[in-house]
């Protein structure tokens, strides 16, 4: 019976130090990388944090409108009463459901703040991340703050504006007139 000989394998030359050293740095990179990404909490993120901010923002939505839809009945109410006796009872009660009516915005308001937390803490971490991975932009096309306001303002069409043009209110009251 014939055996086969093991094909001899020639030893390993060392390693130069330079390579052991960039080996090094590589794993230590590699290790700083993981603990960066276990920090951003990304399932926290996606279980947590963002569908509590959708669910907030859809609350701030329905009061809106709840609200809104109140108003809009005690107004049309009032308008119906008749002018008798009861009439100016009558409208201080609808009034009184306007004004509870418009306490809506204590509870969008802090709605609307937990939604805001949750965007702050979301961009903290990937700030962190970006500069732990010294993540640059893609190059291409950076608007300057200029062209991204005008972006803005051409998008925003006449909705909410901040110290810009603006349709006045004796405008607007002189359309339904």
């Amino acid at each position: 019976m014939k055996f086969a000989r093991k094909p001899r394998i020639p030893a390993a030359e060392p390693a130069s130090p330079r390579v052991i050293n960039e080996l090094v740095e590589i794993a230590d990179y590699i290790s700083h990388l993981r603990q960066e990404i276990a920090a951003l909490r990304a399932n926290e993120l996606t279980r947590d944090r963002i569908p509590m901010a959708h669910e907030e923002l859809g609350n701030v939505l329905a009061a809106t409108a709840g609200a809104t839809n109140q108003i809009m009945a005690s107004a049309e109410s009032m308008l119906s009463l008749p002018h008798d006796a009861s009439y100016r009872e009558n409208v201080e009660a609808h009034i009184y459901e306007i004004f509870e009516a418009c306490a809506f915005q204590d509870i969008t308001g802090q709605r609307i703040s937990k939604v805001v937390e949750a965007l702050r803490q979301l961009e903290l971490r990937l700030a962190r991340f970006a500069s732990a991975v010294k993540a640059r932009d893609e190059a291409g096309y950076d608007p300057t703050e200029a062209e991204r306001r005008k972006r803005a303002d051409v998008l925003l069409l006449n909705g909410p504006q901040i110290d810009g043009p603006a349709t006045s209110q004796d405008d607007i009251d002189a359309l339904f007139a």
